[in-house]
C-alpha cells in the first residue's frame, strides 16, 4: 500500500514512518496540511494517517474536505484527543478508525491492515489462491504446505494484486505501491520483481497484458 502520513510531531512521525516502512509499505510524511493537500493531487493513496491538530489547521476539517469531494480514501485519525465527543466527530466526519495517542505501534500496524482489508471487501486476514495459503496478518505464504519468503517489495507487489482481483494494474500504479517520493525507480523495477513473484509463487500468478498492465492469475 501507498500511505500518506499527516504529523507535525518529529518524533512520533518518524517512528510512525519507520513502522510502516518495516512492515513493507511506501509511505510519504507530511506534517502540514497544504503539503497534505498538494501530496494528495499528485499521487494516489490506499490510506491516511491523519493528525487533528497541525500547524496550519485541524485535521477534523481536512477530513471533512475529503468526504465533501466524494473521496473514500480510507482515514485512521491519530490524535493525543481522547474524549468521547472527539472520538464521536472524526468517526462521524468519516473517519474509519480512531487511534489515541501513545498507542502502540504494532496495533497501528494491525489497524492499518484491518482498515484495508474491509475496503478491499475481505475483512478475512486468511485467503486461499489455488495452491497458496496467504494471511495477509502475518504476511505469510503457504504453497502446498511449504512456507515461501517474499522481500518487503514483492509482498507490496502481490499485495496489491491481492486487493484488486481481476483488475489491470498499470506499471505506474503499480511503482505507486513501491515507493515513496523521492525514491529512484529504475525502468525495469516492475518487470524484475515480477518476475520473482512467479518463480517463487507459480508462473501464472501475475498476468501481462502488454502494453497495458499486469493482473492477478486465475486460481
Amino acid at each position: 500500500m501507498r500511505i500518506l502520513l499527516i504529523e507535525d510531531d518529529a518524533v512520533l512521525g518518524a517512528a510512525v514512518r519507520d513502522q510502516i516502512a518495516g512492515d513493507g509499505q511506501s509511505v510519504d510524511w507530511m506534517q502540514r496540511l497544504d503539503a497534505a493537500h498538494d501530496a494528495m493531487a499528485g499521487a494516489y493513496y490506499d490510506l491516511v494517517l491523519l493528525d487533528l491538530m497541525l500547524p496550519d489547521g485541524r485535521g477534523i476539517t481536512f477530513l471533512k474536505a475529503l468526504r465533501t469531494r466524494g473521496d473514500v480514501t480510507p482515514v485512521i485519525i491519530l490524535t493525543a484527543l481522547d474524549q468521547v465527543s472527539d472520538r464521536i466527530e472524526g468517526l462521524n466526519a468519516g473517519a474509519d478508525d480512531y487511534l489515541v495517542k501513545p498507542f502502540d505501534l504494532a496495533e497501528l500496524s494491525a489497524r492499518i491492515g484491518s482498515v484495508a482489508r474491509r475496503y478491499t471487501g475481505n475483512p478475512n486476514p486468511i485467503i486461499t489462491h489455488g495452491p497458496l495459503d496467504i494471511d495477509l496478518a502475518a504476511r505469510s505464504i503457504h504453497r502446498d504446505g511449504k512456507p515461501i519468503q517474499l522481500t518487503a517489495r514483492e509482498w507490496a507487489l502481490f499485495e496489491a494484486f491481492l486487493a484488486r482481483p481481476g483488475q489491470l494494474l498499470s506499471k505506474t500504479q503499480l511503482e505507486d505501491k513501491l515507493y515513496a517520493f523521492g525514491s529512484e525507480i529504475e525502468s525495469n523495477t516492475i518487470e524484475v520483481h515480477v518476475s520473482r513473484l512467479r518463480k517463487k509463487l507459480g508462473a501464472g500468478i501475475v498476468e501481462t497484458e502488454r502494453g497495458m498492465g499486469y493482473r492477478l492469475g486465475a486460481p
